[in-house]
């Protein structure tokens, strides 16, 4: 089996060249690429990569992500989350590939206190929300085999992250304050490239599984419930920090002003792919932790 993956060097991208070489040959690409076009925004070049090399699944891990630039970057945005996508598509389509593609909970209005399922109305509240949304519709209407993966507050061990920004600020400061009105489900990457691959192997076996799924790790938690829970667990391994948990203190959205609004509500409901690949999400802990004891005891 031959597979194509895009946006390598993500966080996602990464840990998807582990995850998924067991599964065949990984030809793994970035905007960078040397010997194939996978430039985001060279439409033409993008699908003459996929006619290339032939794959018989393609996993799109790149994407404009700068939610504050999307609102004066549309133009781009658009092109990468939403044009480029369809091109990928579209070849799925006439190879008969398989699509895997990540999303976001940012195609919701944000509101509400309930965990957003799959069937729920969307309504984005920013650029890079509505250029995902439009790549979401454009793999649905292409008619390709595809599975899209919603995710939210996704972290890695590799480069930089929410977690490893408040362990240097709690070495240089005796207190920090973090927005507390926002909730959603801190995922690493390596959970999700996990089971992307583990659903690659499902709907091979099963094609009636494709679809649109919701991916997180199980629970959730605030901004600042989850730099408190950082802070806790780098003490208890020894890190010598400023200071305490309780010098974080809890404010709201509106004391950091962003050009693109946030949601409140990340929550995303996974019973679904829970149900249909028979997995079990793991608490949102256990991956931070991880994380922390790979990232600090190195």
């Amino acid at each position: 089996m031959r597979i194509l993956l895009f946006g390598k060097n993500g966080q996602v991208g990464w840990e998807l060249q582990r995850s998924l070489s067991p599964l065949g040959e990984v030809i793994a690409l970035d905007s960078k690429s040397e010997d194939y076009c996978a430039d985001f925004t060279n439409l033409s070049g993008l699908a003459e990569t996929v006619r290339q090399i032939a794959p018989d699944i393609i996993v799109n891990a790149a994407a404009h992500t700068a939610v504050d630039k999307a609102e004066t970057e549309q133009e781009l945005a658009q092109i990468i989350n939403a044009g480029a996508v369809a091109v990928l598509a579209q070849e799925a389509k006439l190879l008969d590939a398989w699509l895997i593609h990540y999303s976001t909970d940012y195609v919701f209005a944000g509101h509400g206190a309930k965990p957003w399922k799959e069937t729920d109305s969307t309504g984005p509240l920013g650029v890079y929300g509505a250029t995902k949304l439009a790549g979401e519709q454009a793999i649905q209407r292409s008619g390709c085999k595809y599975l899209i993966f919603r995710t939210s507050w996704v972290y890695g061990a590799r480069g930089n992250n929410f977690a490893k920004t408040m362990l240097r600020l709690a070495k240089e400061r005796n207190s920090l304050t973090v927005i507390d009105d926002q909730v959603g489900a801190p995922t690493g990457a390596d959970l999700l490239a996990d089971v992307t691959a583990h659903t690659i192997r499902a709907v091979q076996a099963s094609p009636e599984l494709a679809g649109l799924y919701h991916l997180v790790a199980s629970g959730e938690t605030s901004w600042h419930g989850y730099a408190s829970f950082v802070i806790e667990t780098a003490q208890k391994m020894g890190q010598n920090l400023n200071m305490a948990v309780e010098n974080i203190s809890p404010v709201p959205t509106s004391a950091f002003p962003t050009p693109a609004k946030r949601p409140s509500n990340s929550r995303l409901d996974t019973h679904k792919l829970q149900t249909k690949f028979a997995l079990t999400l793991p608490d949102w802990q256990a991956g931070v932790e991880r994380m922390l004891i790979e990232f600090l005891e190195k």
